[in-house]
């Protein structure tokens, strides 16, 4: 099931580049999202995981579910996003998306043009637009509910995670007017 969530912070961002988690398993693009507990973009991800949950599992869903959500393998977890304990910074007191995909999503600017990694948007810590896809597992590898992260789009900036934003060109003054004996 698709969905799209609206305004959502971005963290761990692979957009574009694959890579390995913990240096095992295939490369894949992924990212992370902080969602506002009881937000619309909660609702509709929960209802996503339970309307593919009822798809693959019928009338054993809800039970399954259940257990899939106790051992932390629903892509959407009602806690905030942490290793060792520790949260991550601004994942304090929210929900944690992640989604991942084997083939590079579509990463567009606020007016749909596409992001290359050298324009420095979308980087972790600031605001966007997703899609992704909602389906069930059930495979020789377990059950699972996961996401296939399809496409992001920058919709504003926030405060960077860690540090490691750049400079936007609003940060400088036009010094095209000025003779270049003035600008010293």
């Amino acid at each position: 099931m698709k969905v799209q969530i609206k305004e959502v912070r971005l963290s761990f961002p692979q957009l574009f580049e694959p890579k390995t988690v913990g240096g095992e398993g295939e490369p894949r693009f992924s990212a992370a999202f902080v969602i506002v507990p009881g937000s619309t973009n909660a609702q509709a991800l929960d209802a996503a995981i339970e309307a593919a949950a009822k798809e693959k599992w019928k009338d054993k869903a809800a039970g399954i579910l259940k257990e899939l959500r106790s051992k932390g393998r629903v892509c959407f977890q009602h806690a905030p996003l942490s290793k060792d304990g520790e949260v991550y910074e601004g994942f304090e007191n929210m929900y944690a998306l992640n989604a991942t995909n084997k083939v590079r999503p579509l990463v567009v600017d606020r007016d749909k043009t596409p992001l290359t990694q050298a324009d420095g948007r979308p980087y972790s810590g600031c605001y966007v637009n997703v899609n992704v896809e909602v389906w069930a597992m059930d495979n020789q590898y377990g059950k699972r509910i996961n996401a296939t992260l399809m496409g992001v789009q920058f919709c504003r900036d926030g405060d960077a995670f860690g540090g490691g934003r750049t400079s936007s060109v609003d940060d400088f003054d036009d010094l095209g007017s000025l003779p270049a004996e003035e600008l010293v």
